[in-house]
């Protein structure tokens, strides 16, 4: 009757017992430590505070080992089981195949994790909601993803003993190729490329591209979409939006207005050389504004024009609106209490001309009082 060790040294599948035995306890020691390893360091990556030295690499080295796939751990274990058996050739082939491709699969996977660390590192030492980041994220992520992707692909291929000169050479004429059959496409991309590294504006900003006027929506790799007053959808391509130009109210600071009061000729000279100061008196009175100047610019065949200037000290226009409002009503008071009087055509009351509702985005505000 054999005994033990002849047990042991029986051959199975071309490796004795024992070394299956010890294959088998090295796949499930491996294959049971690094998931509770990979769970406790997520653990402990919650509860580390952002103040900690060194907090950017140790956060990143814990993003690594969290975002380690469970193919990449089952092959690790494999392979350290399997370093000590004898396998047929072409089991041994596959099994390196397999092991190459999930390898390079991880090593581009931790890539990705370190891009997108980075971007929200950035995030987080950004002192406001950064609305240009955000948007841009999606771009940035699409084309690195490309380029890591297709780095590891090749990478994989040269460990299998690929020739990747001559595909690289095919692909070089392969692409240009496509680049001519798709170049709008990529006259998009490259667009949208452009402005996630130049971030000419973000989510939420309001833009006028030529006669368009929308709010900034979503910020995609081949096109933006506004939000219009009137509440429907604009779709502007990347390529085109960088060849129009935009003019961007979201990063408005202040809002500057303008406005002509038409004086008629009779009134008195003492009465006109008050307008300017009493002018100033109602701007400087109003909340939210800073008065600029009022002067009598133009003696025109009908009327003796004022031009006044004076800015908002907020950009939101609801502000201006109010400003503005508030001031006509005081100019009004004032100028009957002056004598000072409009220029009209017929005996009625006083008509307000303004810029069609679209001007109300911009940061002129110019209007006219007749």
């Amino acid at each position: 009757m054999p005994g033990w060790g002849d047990l042991w040294h029986t051959e199975f599948l071309g490796n004795e017992l024992a070394e299956w035995t010890v294959a088998l306890v090295i796949f499930l020691i491996t294959f049971t430590v690094l998931p509770l390893v990979k769970r406790f360091i997520a653990r402990q990556r919650r509860r580390l505070p952002p103040t900690t030295a060194g907090y950017f690499w140790l956060d990143l080295a814990a993003s690594w080992v969290t975002h380690t796939h469970p193919l990449f751990i089952w092959g690790l274990a494999v392979w350290l089981a399997s370093r000590d058996l004898a396998f047929p050739p072409r089991t041994e082939r596959w099994l390196s195949v397999v092991l190459i491709v999930v390898f390079w699969m991880q090593v581009a996977i931790w890539v990705m994790t370190g891009v997108r660390h980075a971007i929200d590192l950035r995030r987080q030492r950004s002192t406001g909601p950064d609305t240009l980041l955000k948007s841009s994220m999606e771009v940035i992520l699409f084309a690195t993803g490309i380029l890591v992707w297709g780095m590891a692909i090749l990478f994989a291929l040269d460990s299998l003993g690929v020739q990747i000169q001559p595909l690289l050479a095919g692909l070089g004429i392969g692409g240009i190729a496509l680049a001519l059959a798709v170049q709008t496409v990529l006259a998009d991309l490259l667009a949208s490329l452009s402005i996630a590294l130049d971030k000419p504006f973000g989510l939420g900003d309001f833009l006028t591209v030529d006669d368009v006027q929308g709010s900034v929506e979503h910020i995609g790799v081949k096109s933006t979409r506004l939000r219009s007053i009137s509440g429907e959808q604009i779709i502007i391509s990347n390529g085109d939006l960088l060849k129009a130009r935009v003019r961007n109210f979201g990063r408005l600071r202040e809002r500057r207005a303008l406005f002509v009061l038409d004086v008629h000729y009779e009134t008195p000279v003492a009465a006109l050389a008050a307008v300017p100061r009493a002018v100033r008196e109602i701007v400087e009175g109003t909340p939210e504004t800073r008065f600029d100047r009022c002067h009598l610019l133009r003696c025109t065949d009908k009327a003796l024009q004022f031009e006044v200037v004076y800015f908002v000290l907020r950009p939101e226009f609801s502000v201006y609106a109010d400003a503005q409002q508030s001031i006509n009503l005081r100019i009004l008071e004032r100028f009957r209490a002056l004598e000072v009087r409009f220029v009209a055509t017929v005996p009625t009351p006083l008509r307000f001309e303004r810029q069609p509702p679209q001007a109300a985005a911009d940061g002129g505000g110019q209007q006219r009082l007749i």
